[in-house]
């Protein structure tokens, strides 16, 4: 067995579908142990024992319970306590060789039945869920596949003990299915809205219309979703009966909510309001269809909050060429700002090149809960009917923005200014990085805005605050913070200005102009006057500098490359990587230089040849932050030392991207000294080969951050041997079909699924 099971004796009470595919998954995956059998009916187990499910059974509990290393209740919620207390006067509670689970989808009323039954919840008791069934019944119907590739959700309290938990555990793996741990309440809550609130309506459906006359020409002409969603209504209705009444707050709580929306959509349809429908729909569909991603976070689904089972890593060959013309997906920036300011802005905006990445999607969800009708994406178009800077409506619940630090900190400016109360949070990488120098200049402004404990996610915003415009030094340069600022100052009185000690990317101003919202700039200051109006423009989102990095980079390494990256955006505060790269003598040329929608565009294209070392000029540092990753890569093939200095911003990125750097440097035999705030690395030797390789291979870490397992992955074209990347799902955040586009042009790389 790919999970061993090391039960000797395994005992199922209530032998039906669940219990009997349960007993048949094990048989199949090879279980040693002894599987008998507890039900009511002696005709059950008669068919279990000849169906080779059990060696034996009884109609009586207690007569089974000798020598027995496991019980898995698989009775009716209701039924539960008689059961219990059955055990409870056996004394195996008492047993510490013994574990008890169970199946129930009502994890409180059976928690609290053990209680009554035991006097305390004891530690050998692991209440679990599998997710999964039919609307079948019976041990006849048992499937030995039924739990494959399903979830299991265990809800251990503080006292159970963690190696019965760890046998439970392996129970169902041994089924092939994904376990997972849950708070019961939280699981009560889900259950409710994503299995028993589905049923509940179902089951009301279909009643409703086959008390109708004509209820037999309608079913007769039901179309396939028909079926599809009233499937469910098949289901054991005793089964159901118990459930709802064993549930009950909660499948109330989520009736209410249903209800609520439902209400909200028939005014709608009375209304012939098509922005509100168009916003349900839009809404709903593109949860469904992320659903997979939204599941954790989104708070319009129910949040499992479930750790991960799985790690995505990336394995790249050493050697590969470097040729061809590719198209690298729209600017990421310049996504975010074009959805934030379509959605405030009057009049519908149409979106071209938008990159259909987790971040920019979460952004798009963040929008369509707070009740704005888009449509898209599709092919990278999104119609955005906007709402004008005071038509957003709170949200449900938090808004969940991914990975996107762009996102919280432009949120934060734009939510600091609305009627109503909102919480910012992300996955686990955002909720670590730092949100103070946002929060700080707001709260000057009058936000009132709560933080985790050193002032990082999630972030609470309290809504109706009266916004004062400020003037706001940056103590260090940052495009988010600024972009953060004239957000917030769209809606405060009088005028806002920020001054940057060095330039930092400037997509926001420019969007804004091309909105018809007047930002003004001289120097190093820029401002703008609130109480003004957007006004939708059409976007055509240039493909992202950064992305286009890590294969200007794999060209500049390889020898024999020629590589056109084709309408990349070329603003003056992003080509930090341009000059650095040229600095280091690069054979790179912009072609085809244009403008669109205000912002520059151009196709790059790059040849190898032989780079050098240098030391990066500082004011180059905050124009290709986000770069650097990569350019480490391109100094490690570089002749001589390239040092980096005044990047300290570089530590508290989506990982701290010079240790990341540096640890992975070292896995691989590149030379380098780490400093606070830069790095110093050692590429060829003077008169070094530029043909070989130019360093090791090995395993390293991204550390989940998608720069950082991109630039090993573009490394190893000049590895002696493989290098193989842990971490790297978060790659799908900021650039989708990496893999595909790296294949393409002749770098040979592929992704697998880890266990984590």
């Amino acid at each position: 067995m790919a999970h061993e099971v090391h039960e000797s004796r395994l005992l199922i009470v209530g032998l039906g579908l669940i219990g009997g595919s349960l007993a048949a998954a094990l048989r199949n995956a090879g279980f040693e142990g002894e599987i008998l059998a507890c039900d009511p009916d002696a005709d059950e187990i008669a068919r279990g024992v000849e169906m080779g499910l059990i060696e034996r059974g009884d109609t009586h509990l207690e007569r089974l319970l000798d020598g027995v290393s496991m019980i898995v209740l698989a009775v009716p919620v209701l039924a539960m306590r008689e059961v219990l207390e059955t055990l409870a006067e056996q004394g195996v509670a008492e047993d510490p060789s013994l574990v008890i689970t169970d199946v129930g989808s009502t994890k409180g009323a059976i928690r609290e039945a053990a209680e009554a039954a035991f006097g305390h919840l004891p530690s050998n008791l692991v209440l679990g869920h599998p997710i999964a069934g039919s609307e079948k019944s019976g041990v006849a119907s048992s499937d030995p596949h039924l739990y494959a590739q399903h979830k299991v959700i265990l809800t251990p309290a503080a006292t159970t003990a963690q190696s019965a938990v760890a046998r439970v555990r392996a129970l169902w793996q041994a089924t092939g299915a994904e376990v997972l741990e849950m708070e019961v309440g939280r699981h009560d809550q889900v259950l409710a809205r994503t299995s028993h609130l589905p049923h509940l309506l179902a089951f009301s459906l279909v009643d409703t219309l086959a008390r109708q006359d004509d209820r037999l020409e309608i079913f007769r002409y039901a179309a396939g979703g028909f079926r599809d969603f009233t499937r469910i209504a098949g289901s054991d209705p005793v089964m159901w009966r118990d459930i709802f009444a064993a549930n009950q707050q909660a499948v109330l709580a989520a009736l209410d909510d249903f209800e609520a929306g439902l209400a909200r959509l028939r005014k709608a349809v009375a209304d012939g309001d098509a922005d509100a429908m168009l916003s349900t729909f839009d809404r709903a569909s593109h949860a469904r269809r992320y659903f997979d991603s939204l599941l954790n976070q989104s708070s319009y689904q129910a949040e499992y909050q479930m750790q991960e089972q799985a790690t995505l890593r990336y394995r790249a060959g050493p050697g590969g060429e470097v040729r061809g013309r590719i198209r690298v997906p729209g600017d990421k920036s310049v996504s975010h700002r074009a959805i934030m300011l379509g959605a405030l802005a009057e009049g519908i905006t149409e979106v071209s090149g938008f990159l259909e990445g987790e971040d920019s999607l979460a952004t798009l969800q963040a929008f369509r809960e707070m009740g704005v009708a888009i449509e898209g994406p599709h092919q990278g178009r999104v119609t955005i009917h906007g709402v004008g800077l005071h038509g957003l409506k709170a949200p449900a619940g938090p808004l969940y923005v991914g990975n996107a630090g762009t996102a919280m900190r432009l949120f934060a400016g734009l939510l600091a200014g609305q009627a109503f109360d909102t919480e910012l949070t992300g996955d686990v990488s955002l909720t670590k990085r730092p949100m103070g120098r946002v929060a700080d200049p707001l709260r000057e402004m009058g936000a009132v805005i709560e933080t985790a404990e050193g002032g990082r996610p999630p972030l609470k915003l309290r809504g109706g605050q009266a916004l004062k415009g400020i003037t706001y030094d940056m103590p260090m340069a940052s495009a988010q913070v600024k972009s953060c600022l004239l957000l917030a100052g769209l809606y405060a009185d009088g005028e806002t200005r920020v001054r940057e000690p060095a330039p930092t990317r400037d997509h926001t101003e420019r969007m804004l102009g091309g909105f018809g919202y007047r930002v003004e700039r001289e120097g190093d200051t820029c401002w703008l006057e609130g109480g003004g109006k957007l006004t939708a423009a059409p976007i055509d989102v240039p493909s992202d500098i950064s992305s286009a990095t890590f294969f200007l980079v794999a060209a500049a390494i390889t020898p024999g490359a020629d590589l056109v990256l084709e309408h990349v955006g070329v603003n003056p505060t992003r080509i930090g990587v341009i000059n650095i790269l040229k600095l280091m003598g690069a054979d790179l040329r912009l072609e085809n230089e244009r403008e669109v929608g205000g912002e520059p565009v151009a196709d790059l294209h790059i040849r190898h040849a032989p780079l050098k070392g240098i030391d990066i000029p500082v004011d180059q540092v905050p124009l290709a932050i986000d770069e650097f990753p990569a350019l480490f890569v391109a100094a490690a093939n570089a002749e001589g030392v390239t040092r980096l200095r005044d990047a300290a911003e570089l530590r508290v990125k989506e990982s701290d991207r010079l240790q990341a750097m540096a640890d992975g440097f070292a896995v691989l035999g590149i030379e380098h000294r780490l400093y606070e705030d830069g790095i110093d690395i050692v590429g060829r030797h003077e008169g070094q080969s530029d043909e070989g390789p130019s360093y090791g291979g090995g395993r390293v870490d991204s550390l989940g951050d998608h720069r950082i397992a991109m630039a090993f992955a573009v490394a190893a074209l000049r590895a002696s041997e493989a290098v193989v990347v842990d971490d790297c799902a978060n790659v799908a955040t900021s650039f989708p079909g990496f893999i595909e586009l790296a294949r393409r042009v002749g770098l040979s790389i592929e992704a697998q699924q880890e266990d984590a």
